[in-house]
Parts: structure tokens; sequence; C-alpha cells
């Protein structure tokens, strides 16, 4: 089944713009992990905070939003559907196969598994058309698949984390629906009523989400401190290859289900890449900052894979399709001989 492609060629200074986010973002909340690894006590308290940044984060997706991206799940359900059903079962699945493998404690493996069942990453977007995919089946993707984080989060965490930390589904699904559906459907109700005023303000979304991440990376970061240095080493191997092989189960999904090269791409993303603010809101508020962790080093490390991974696959693209062109060349010109 082949989807629909967006046209493998965008605007120039759309293209600027959307790399000046994925470069600029990661080194953010990078300084913003140092800033609560070194000063910690400065930090006190700001954990209390992390539910209402993301909020804030989710708020802003929300005001991206337009009714076009609930159109594009009804023109093409079985793209969509293939997406999430990878999505909330390779992650979930990959974070509790690598916290068992890994051997990691408790609080560390709940909290990486915590990320696998968390939603699409609010980056997916721009790093699928970095990497000239399927732009709007991954805006289809990762839409349906935060909306239905309220039910599907809650019991893959209970069912996978249950056996490393007691897992209250019924809070947890009440804390979602607090600081991820209610602040997006808010959102959205602002764009419909003043779309011009929120068109006006929309470039600096990214940059506000941005922000309010960061925090959260370093009030996580902030809160465990004292036990990072001895976690660190593996906490990264575990979200790289979490990370890692969600992006290539992504892309392998779909091929599998011949959804075309560009939806292949988005595919990749949308399963690879995670609402890393969710998990670690939810880590924090349901286990310990501690817990936290890999949601934070996941925060940074998705978008720096993904960037690369884009970078790859746009150079990748490029130049079959130069090669297309260049094989059509000789056959056009066999054909006016003829």
């Amino acid at each position: 089944m082949q989807t629909e492609q967006i046209p493998p060629d965008q605007p120039a200074s759309d293209d600027k713009a959307a790399r000046r986010a994925v470069t600029v973002f990661p080194v953010l909340v990078l300084v913003a992990g140092v800033a609560g690894l070194v000063t910690p006590g400065t930090f006190d308290g700001w954990t209390e905070s992390v539910p209402y940044l993301l909020g804030i984060v989710m708020f802003c997706m929300g005001l991206t939003m337009t009714p076009l991206d609930f159109r594009g799940v009804a023109k093409r359900p079985w793209a969509v559907a293939i997406g999430l059903v990878a999505h909330y079962v390779i992650m979930p699945g990959l974070g509790w196969a690598i916290a068992h493998l890994l051997g990691l404690p408790p609080q560390l493996a709940a909290g990486l598994i915590l990320v696998g069942c968390a939603p699409s990453g609010t980056a997916s977007n721009v790093v699928t058309f970095l990497a000239r995919g399927d732009v709007a089946l991954s805006v289809s993707v990762a839409t349906v698949s935060t909306l239905l984080a309220p039910l599907v989060t809650p019991p893959l965490t209970l069912l996978l984390a249950g056996a490393y930390l007691p897992v209250d589904a019924g809070s947890m699904i009440t804390d979602i629906l607090k600081t991820v559906l209610l602040p997006v459907l808010g959102g959205l109700a602002v764009r419909l009523i003043a779309g011009k005023l929120v068109d006006r303000v929309l470039g600096l979304m990214p940059w506000l989400s941005s922000l309010a991440i960061a925090a959260i990376v370093c009030a996580v970061v902030a809160g465990s401190a004292s036990t990072i240095k001895s976690a660190a080493v593996t906490v990264l191997i575990a979200v790289v290859l979490h990370n890692g092989l969600g992006l290539a189960l992504g892309y392998g999904a779909g091929k599998l289900a011949r959804l075309g090269p560009p939806a292949s791409r988005a595919m990749a993303f949308e399963v690879g890449m995670q609402n890393s603010g969710l998990a670690a809101s939810l880590a924090t508020a349901h286990f310990s900052p501690l817990a936290a962790l890999p949601a934070a080093v996941f925060s940074v490390w998705h978008n720096i894979s993904g960037a690369l991974v884009a970078a790859w696959m746009a150079h990748r693209s490029r130049n079959e399709e130069a090669l297309a062109v260049a094989g059509a060349a000789p056959r056009a010109a066999t054909a006016e001989e003829s």
C-alpha cells in the first residue's frame, strides 16, 4: 500500500528553521542537565513544578494543531493504525527487554519502561521533515498517540514495570488527563477560537516548549544528582539501545507494511522518538527523580540521534532520486530515436 507523499523539496526557509530547532534544542537540554548536576541545590523544589512545565509543553502542542491533523487520520486509517501499533508495541517491549538484559535496578528499569510506554516525541514531526519523510503521516500518528496516552500508557506501565515497582495505574491516568489531554485540547480550542492571533506567535511555540522541557530535565537531574554519577554510563547505554532499535524497527515496520519510503522514514521517528517530558513527569510523580533519569537522558539523545539519522536518510533519498533521473534519461533518448 502506497501512502501520500510530501513534496520532495520544501522551502529553504522552513528547512533552515527546522534544522535550527533540532540543533539548538538538545544543546539547551544538555546545558540544563549539566546545571542541575553541578548545582543541584540551586534547583531545590523544582521537582514539584514538573507537571506544570509539561502542561505548558502540551498546551503549545495543542496550539500547533489544526483540524487537518485529524483529517489525515480519516484519509489513511491503515497507515496511522500501523504506526500506533508499532509505537505502543515496539518501544514498551524494547524498554522491558533492555532493562532485563542490562539488569537495571528497579528505579531505572521502571523509568526506562515508562519512556517506552510514552506517546510519540514532540520533535518527531520536524525530524521527519528533515528526513524527507511523510510529514502528514507523522503528524497524524503523533496526534493520535498523544490523545490515546491516558488509555494506553498506564496499563502498559503496570504490565511491564509492575514487577519492578508498585504502579498506581488509576492515579497515572488522572495525571495524564490533567497534564497531557486537557492542555492539548485547551491549546486546540484556543487555536480554533483565535486562530489569527495564534498564527502571529506560532513561531515562538517550539522555543517555549524547549525551555519547559529543559527545565524539566534540570529538575530531574538536580533531584537525583547524588546518584547519577554511578548510573550515568549504564543509563546512556540503555537509552542509546532503546532509541536506536526503535528507529530501526519502526522503519522496518513501515517497509513490512509496504507503506513506501517516505512513510517508512516517518514511522522510524514516530516509533523511535518518545515524549520524554511526559515520562519524566510521571516517573517523578509516581516513582522518584532517579526513575526519571532515563527520560532526561532520552530527551537529549533522541534529538541528537534523530537529527543525524534524518540527515543520512535525506542524503540517501536525494541520491536515489538522482539515480532514478539518470536512469530515466537514456530510456527517454532511446524512445525519441525510435
